[in-house]
């Protein structure tokens, strides 16, 4: 009686612990292998920044990539196996490789079908070229808290290592960018004692942060910055974080000229040359590229880009009110643009996108994009391209013909030409990863 009654309890116990779980654990399954189907024929299974590798021989299927990944729907557990199912929604955090408990994952850049160009650098983010350094997006591998720690590894190299400015009139070294890289490079800087300037082409400090449509939440980590100490933020709104990198830079008054596009850099005497739009020219013996990867702004190349309401960002939407806007692109920086816009006062909102469907933005804002769409608030041109600008009205040519639209402003948002031209100019090796 003893066993039976033993025996009864183990299957109960099975039917009531075990049974459940399993049920659970093959829905959730399956919904992998839906989602992973569904990105598969939209071709967002592939990520080409930077991006785990697992190695599926390693491993175990324990699931906590997937639980520590703070974009979700990047992984999944399919089949016994940690899976990448939306590749494009990566930004690189790498706490999936962090957590592994067997060390299956791996950071790589590119994928097996599309390789990624990056200037090749060593340890201290030296390129082949001595004293040119390149730090930040540029070098392939973005957020906030990697450009940090590059940043400080870098000036630090430069401080025990580089040769100090000999006149008056050269610097230790100019920093191009002033993007979170360039600023903290910046602050590096004033920690070590070392004359610099850092140059930026923007009217206004900030980098990609400025690019963000408003109240675009950032995700970022706690980062410790020199001078400063911690930099406490997780998830922020850009206009926080924006504020706090120019109270950083009033504290200190840090050396930064905005409105200086940097077009070339040349050795004269020993020295870097670097050469601004405005035709100003610094001297340093060492340079520190933290341009971003955004670069300059894509332009369409069409008749009345150059009218003033043609614009490449959006910073304040509730700015524009009563409008007939023309947002052009399909990426998310488009589409949160677009429904900023739509928010505020009587606006008629168009999207011009040359795609068929939005294929490469998060999923948020896709059920978003959506509801808008739904609800009337914005009219999405699939399959389309801009023709012409005009004062007061926009061309676009579509499937079905040219069409006319009345319009007050456009905003282009069909990402940036990267400095790769420059680089080259100046002697940076380029090499390609495949994430093989």
């Amino acid at each position: 009686m003893e066993t039976l009654a033993t025996l009864g309890i183990t299957i109960f116990l099975i039917f009531v612990i075990f049974v459940p779980y399993y049920i659970r654990f093959r829905r959730k399954e399956e919904l992998a292998k839906k989602k992973l189907e569904e990105a598969k024929i939209d071709g967002l299974v592939e990520a080409y920044g930077l991006h785990p590798k697992i190695d599926q021989n390693v491993c175990i299927g324990c699931g906590s990539c997937v639980k520590a990944c703070p974009e979700g729907d990047v992984l999944e557990v399919v089949e016994g196996k940690a899976t990448i199912i939306n590749g494009y929604k990566c930004v690189g955090h790498g706490l999936c490789a962090q957590v592994c408990p067997v060390g299956a994952i791996e950071l790589v850049l590119g994928s097996p079908t599309k390789v990624i160009e990056v200037p090749e650098v060593d340890e201290n983010y030296q390129t082949n070229v001595e004293g040119i350094f390149i730090i930040g997006e540029l070098g392939g591998i973005g957020l906030i808290r990697n450009a940090v720690e590059q940043a400080k590894k870098c000036i630090e190299y430069i401080a025990k290592n580089r040769p100090k400015s000999e006149t008056q009139e050269q610097y230790d070294l100019i920093i191009v960018g002033a993007g979170p890289a360039g600023l903290t490079a910046s602050l590096s800087a004033l920690k070590y004692k070392l004359k610099y300037i850092t140059l930026e082409q923007e009217e206004n400090i900030g980098g990609t942060i400025l690019h963000y449509p408003r109240q675009k939440i950032v995700m970022t980590f706690p980062v410790e910055l020199p001078l400063y100490g911690k930099l406490k933020f997780y998830e922020v709104p850009k206009e926080t974080l924006y504020q706090a990198w120019i109270e950083i830079v009033n504290k200190f008054s840090l050396n930064i000229k905005t409105e200086q596009k940097v077009v070339d850099i040349v050795v004269e005497d020993g020295l870097f040359k670097v050469l601004t739009e405005k035709g100003e020219s610094y001297y340093a013996k060492n340079v520190v590229l933290a341009l971003g990867r955004r670069g300059s702004p894509r332009k369409l190349g069409v008749p009345g880009e150059e009218l003033g309401k043609v614009s490449y960002k959006l910073i304040e939407a509730e700015n524009y009110n009563n409008c007939n806007i023309l947002v052009v692109g399909g990426g998310d920086s488009a589409v949160e643009s677009a429904m900023a816009l739509a928010n505020q006062i009587n606006n008629n909102i168009t999207i011009s996108y040359r795609g068929d469907a939005f294929k490469s933005i998060k999923q948020r804002n896709r059920e978003r994009i959506q509801k808008y769409i739904q609800e009337g608030k914005i009219k999405v041109i699939f399959n389309s391209n801009v023709k012409e600008i005009k004062p007061n009205s926009v061309i676009l040519k579509t499937l079905n013909g040219e069409i006319e639209l009345p319009n007050d402003y456009v905003f282009i948002f069909i990402g940036g030409t990267l400095p790769y031209d420059l680089l080259k100019k100046i002697g940076v090796k380029i090499i390609q990863k495949s994430g093989n």
